[in-house]
């Protein structure tokens, strides 16, 4: 009787315990209306992957997530006619109403797009590329070895999800990101305009598209799942078409010297171009105020900035700000496989092949390029000034980033 009575008590448990995790699990995914249908994997040619295929053996509490993973997929195999059509209204030229966007201005004119069998290539190419050196041994990176489960909570807030078709983006500062989750957000639905959800990528705000609110993210992950959440990551990692949009490293940092030191902007003049301008131009008594201290020509120089990247004192303090953050540090390419390699320098070829592949093209177009985009060929005149030995130094931190993401080494840059 004894036993008969624990077997009953531990069948109700178990069974309470899978119905909890059932809700959790479901809260998010099952209430998000999920789907998938556009997931690649490697050695494959990129193309749609159905939901369910290709699962390896995983330990029993992952297995049992992606059978419901799975079983929630065939439940909701596609996207309803209605949601699709109203997203198809919706992407005509974009109407830009932001006054920032309207000063930057737009390129509206057509580029000839790359065919599908050239941009197929350049992808097996840049994956070709990335995988060689993450696992040439005489390479090395901090945070080159460790594993994806050795990465910390935190330094995943860059990896936003779309669980409505299955993909991921890493995004990364000063590489179109701004517009990448705008399409993020219009694919997800993640935030609605009047109870609508966004159909139109240049609709929203850029306030609303960097509101760390808006964008589900594997960061959040822990406060959701627990200790299931790097099961789920897993799962998702392995299921979802995952991306990222890269740009030549020494031009990536001529840009967010413009965006953040060139204009006005109240917290970067407090956070760091004060602390530079008292360390590295011996200015004391500095105004509190940005428009104050450019009235007063006080203005941090690119000289100032690459002293500070170079100081050893700087990541002491806290590690590089996201927008001069190395990418091998956001985002993790010898431990993420990603499907998909995107480079600022080719954008408009790439985002639309992408968007081709994610099978999202009739829903919506990437946003046009601006016209004033920092150009590679500035980066002479940038670095005439600064040391030989600063600009090797520079290279040196920065690269992990040339490397994996195949950029040439700037030799006339690096030698007298």
């Amino acid at each position: 009787m004894t036993k008969a009575r624990l077997l009953r008590l531990s069948v109700v448990l178990v069974s309470i315990f899978m119905i909890l995790l059932i809700i959790v699990y479901w809260d998010n995914v099952g209430t998000a209306h999920f789907y998938l249908h556009t997931s690649f994997s490697r050695p494959r040619s990129p193309g749609a992957i159905v939901a369910g295929e290709d699962w390896e053996a995983l330990p029993d509490v992952d297995e049992f997530l992606a059978k419901l993973l799975s079983s929630s997929l065939k439940q909701n195999s596609s996207i309803p006619r209605k949601t699709e059509q109203l997203l198809v209204q919706g992407s005509n030229k974009p109407v830009v109403s932001n006054l920032e966007e309207n000063v930057r201005g737009y390129d509206w004119s057509t580029h000839k797009d790359r065919n599908s069998l050239d941009q197929e290539k350049l992808q097996v190419e840049r994956q070709r590329t990335l995988r060689e050196f993450c696992a040439n041994s005489s390479f090395t990176f901090p945070t080159k070895e460790r594993s994806f489960d050795d990465i910390p909570n935190y330094e995943l807030n860059h990896l936003i999800v779309d669980d409505r078709h299955g993909v991921i983006y890493c995004y990364v500062p000063k590489v179109a990101c701004t517009n990448w989750k705008r399409v993020m957000i219009v694919l997800s639905e993640s935030l609605l305009d009047q109870g609508v959800p966004y159909r139109n990528p240049l609709d929203i705000p850029r306030e609303h598209v960097h509101n760390t609110s808006t964008h589900l993210t594997f960061n959040k992950f822990w406060r959701r799942y627990g200790k299931f959440s790097r099961h789920l990551m897993k799962i998702k990692l392995k299921k979802y078409t995952k991306f990222l949009f890269v740009r030549d490293p020494f031009v990536r940092l001529i840009s967010a010297f413009r965006s953040k030191f060139e204009l006005e902007n109240e917290d970067f003049y407090r956070r760091f171009a004060i602390p530079m301008l008292k360390l590295y131009s011996n200015h004391t008594n500095l105004p509190t105020s940005v428009s104050e201290a450019f009235g007063a020509g006080l203005r941090v120089s690119f000289s100032d900035f690459i002293q500070y990247l170079l100081d050893p004192r700087t990541e002491k303090m806290a590690p590089f700000n996201e927008h001069w953050r190395q990418v091998y540090r956001l985002c993790h390419p010898c431990q993420i496989d990603y499907d998909f390699i995107g480079k600022l320098e080719t954008l408009d070829e790439d985002a639309a092949y992408l968007l081709q592949l994610l099978k999202v093209d009739r829903l919506l177009r990437f946003p046009p390029s601006y016209r004033n985009r920092t150009a590679s060929s500035w980066e002479d005149n940038w670095f005439a000034k600064i040391p030989l030995a600063w600009r090797q130094q520079l290279y040196k931190l920065y690269e992990a980033d040339f490397v994996l993401f195949g950029y040439p080494k700037p030799e006339n840059l690096l030698k007298d």
